[in-house]
């Protein structure tokens, strides 16, 4: 496997150009507060529709909490915790589009409210949305009632915009859920809880190059990566992030995509 760092050692151009993209936005940003690449035609992100938003479905076999896909496909599903600056997360959106990836965003619930246009966006471009709690508070540590309100806070909210409750759950400031927030989660209409088997700690801000170091390192066929809307860094690691999967022959598709 060709190291990331060779993405942007200047032997390509393309690639050059891709990274300098990322590096480029993620300035303006700081300063301001599927197989991928052109290989799939980008879907249209023009007028938005208005028809109910899917909802989440079960997937016979797997199991409630779901890390990675088993279907042995050459996918990765790119998996985005939405909250923070809503210029980061278009950019990040319009930048997956134009290299033909499709993502999935799990969006925090007063980030809706901040932001209440997102929710359209993220579906006109084709993406998944899902649901990441009410206040991205401890949510395995709160009690009952506390956990089950974070729970369907958040989709109440994705219902009033989309008129659904998203298609994926996912427990904020945890990788997994505690038995008792996976059974709440099912009780508020979410048959799985998504978790990851790739951690890019975006979030830690070493810099894009080595964000996209430790997706290049890690994610592999059927993976599932967590990354982040509001953070430069992972901006600026995108456009190498799916550079490096299409050179390995992996798509990257939207969750549901992944393990249909």
């Amino acid at each position: 496997m060709v190291p990331v760092t060779e993405l942007a050692d200047g032997t390509d151009r393309r690639r050059v150009l891709r990274t300098s993209v990322g590096l480029a936005l993620a300035g303006a940003l700081t300063a301001g507060c599927s197989t991928t690449g052109r290989r799939n035609k980008p879907r249209p992100t023009g007028s938005p529709h208005r028809d109910p938003a899917p909802g989440p479905r079960g997937f016979p076999g797997l199991p409630v909490q779901i890390a990675r896909s088993p279907r042995g496909r050459p996918e990765v599903a790119l998996t985005f915790h939405g909250q923070g600056d809503p210029r980061t997360a278009r950019a990040l959106l319009a930048e997956a589009e134009r290299e033909g990836a499709r993502v999935t965003v799990l969006a925090v619930g007063t980030w809706l409210d901040a932001h209440p246009r997102m929710a359209r966006r993220i579906l006109d471009g084709g993406h998944d949305l899902g649901n990441h709690t009410l206040n991205h508070r401890d949510i395995n540590a709160l009690p009952e009632q506390a956990a089950y309100a974070e729970i369907t806070g958040c989709a109440d909210r994705l219902r009033r915009l989309t008129g659904g409750i998203g298609n994926w759950f996912r427990p904020s400031r945890a990788q997994r859920a505690s038995p008792l927030v996976a059974r709440l989660a099912r009780r508020a209409g979410y048959p799985h809880v998504l978790s990851y088997d790739v951690d890019s700690l975006d979030f830690t801000s070493r810099g894009g190059p080595a964000v996209a170091r430790t997706v290049a390192a890690e994610a592999r066929a059927g993976s599932v990566v967590s990354l982040h809307f509001g953070y430069a860094d992972t901006v600026a690691a995108l456009p190498a992030v799916l550079e490096d999967l299409h050179r390995r022959g992996l798509r990257a598709v939207t969750t549901t995509e992944l393990l249909t």
